[in-house]
């Protein structure tokens, strides 16, 4: 079953639940696949709804930043909801294991050996890793490995 079809599942489900705050995450979540497609004029496949659900992610974990920032704790509650449901979504995680054994054979099947060809081999991992690593801390830990 595709993300978008979960999703529409998930709506259908929470409606009849009565289930308000849930339903409202998931229309949010809908209605940022449709934009995406209206502005694109495109069907989008999987792998592009999850870019659309990584963006979301992000903008969740930062808006939580913000708000602790601003001692704004209903804010935070709200959006760590959301943050669940969206990542809900999305795969299961890499593992710090997994993440470094990525990293390496990235690093050992382009050749790279200084913090130059660092976008050689984000290139190779971000499509690897899509939904299921956070492109920052991997992008932190390649350079680490490229800097010794």
């Amino acid at each position: 079953m595709s993300i978008k079809a979960r999703l529409q599942d998930d709506i259908k489900s929470a409606m009849r639940a009565g289930e308000k705050e849930r339903l409202a995450t998931l229309r949010l979540i809908s209605a940022a696949v449709k934009q995406r497609e209206v502005d694109e004029r495109i069907e989008l496949d999987d792998a592009q709804t999850l870019s659309v659900l990584e963006k979301m992610v992000k903008q969740r974990r930062e808006s939580i930043v913000q708000f602790e920032a601003g001692g704004r704790a209903d804010l935070v509650a709200r959006e760590n909801a959301e943050l669940a449901l969206v990542a809900g979504y999305l795969p299961a995680q890499f593992s710090d294991a997994e993440l470094d054994a990525l990293i390496a054979s990235a690093i050992a099947s382009t050749g790279a050996t200084s913090i130059r060809d660092m976008g050689k081999v984000m290139g190779v991992i971000k499509t690897q890793a899509a939904g299921r690593a956070d492109m920052a801390v991997v992008g932190a830990r390649i350079k680490a490995r490229l800097s010794n």
